[in-house]
């Protein structure tokens, strides 16, 4: 994916050259922001199909294109404007915007880490039966544009921190850029892969053997892929928000846990020989996700045991779309 949305950059960077001196560096800056913000692009990808489970096929499209809007309205009218404000005028805080946003991808990978492990549900689940079916819709529609404001604002965030020695013109255009980028990027691949199972029928009702036993792979492959998305999607909350705690304190002064960790990923890479790249890159990954498992951890005791936010009142807005 992240290869894909700086080529997709790459391209839109050629019309944009005409528009500013500076721009020969966007296309370079938001395909390095666009990779760094990868994680949360899966973490986007894997959780919204949530939403549109137990919507009727011909609303799931429609729904899709809301959200979608919903994203564009975020990053491009709420988050960029409010960007480029503290990038002028407040630098120093985006650092702990950062890692507001780690720890909040931390407690909701935490969170699931724990409630596949037998802990306590919160709030509505997917399985619960849904009696109104347009207001089931508008509160889903509702509830995915939320939850993608708040992983957008990571994204950008991720994104501003990448560019935050360019002039503001270029910031502009990079945060520009990566966010519709990474919004039609993430939501088309949503869109594919809730209407894999709708390409698999129509591939069952077609004459040719070859088609019908793709369309039945597609049948059978479905709930996996929802399943290796939800996985996939709870390391890469914990990889990312972890990795952003140990850069922000870092950051900050605080240097001994992101040198426990690079020195891992160093010790590993010295090991392996010719998987050294990879095996090293693993290391601190996933030493990043046991930090954000831990301190997730914490804040789900904190926020349901201690203040009791969330404790069983049924109207936990992310439980209640299974994320």
């Amino acid at each position: 994916m992240p290869g894909g949305l700086a080529a997709l950059l790459d391209d839109v960077s050629v019309i944009a050259r005409a528009a500013a001196a500076s721009v020969d560096d966007v296309g370079v800056a938001a395909g390095r922001a666009g990779s760094k913000a990868a994680g949360v692009v899966i973490d986007d990808a894997a959780v919204t199909p949530n939403y549109v489970t137990g919507i009727t096929p011909a609303r799931e499209l429609p729904i899709i294109w809301r959200i979608t809007l919903g994203s564009l309205k975020n990053k491009l009218l709420i988050l960029l404007p409010g960007a480029l404000i503290l990038s002028e005028f407040l630098p120093a805080a985006i650092i702990f915007i950062l890692m507001a946003g780690g720890a909040y991808l931390s407690y909701e990978g935490a969170e699931k880490v724990i409630e596949k492990l037998g802990g306590e549900k919160h709030g509505e689940t997917l399985e619960d039966p849904i009696e109104d079916p347009a207001e089931f819709e508008k509160k889903r529609t509702a509830g995915a544009i939320r939850t993608d404001l708040i992983l957008s604002a990571e994204i950008m965030a991720i994104t501003l921190n990448e560019v935050s020695a360019e002039t503001l013109v270029t910031r502009a255009l990079v945060l520009a850029l990566v966010g519709a980028g990474i919004t039609f990027v993430v939501y088309g691949a949503v869109a594919l892969i809730v209407k894999l199972d709708d390409i698999g029928l129509h591939l069952k009702t077609k004459t040719s053997a070859f088609a019908q036993s793709v369309g039945g792979l597609l049948l059978k492959a479905m709930p996996k892929i929802l399943i290796l998305l939800s996985f996939v999607g709870t390391i890469a909350m914990l990889w990312v928000g972890g990795g952003i705690i140990l850069h922000g304190l870092e950051e900050l002064g605080l240097h001994a846990p992101a040198d426990l960790a690079h020195g891992a990923q160093h010790a590993v890479e010295h090991a392996t020989g010719p998987l050294s790249g990879v095996l090293g890159w693993a290391t601190y990954a996933g030493l990043s996700a046991l930090v954000g498992l831990l301190l997730g951890a914490v804040i789900v005791f904190v926020l349901h045991k201690v203040l009791r936010i969330g404790h069983g009142d049924g109207h936990d807005e992310e439980a209640e779309t299974g994320h």
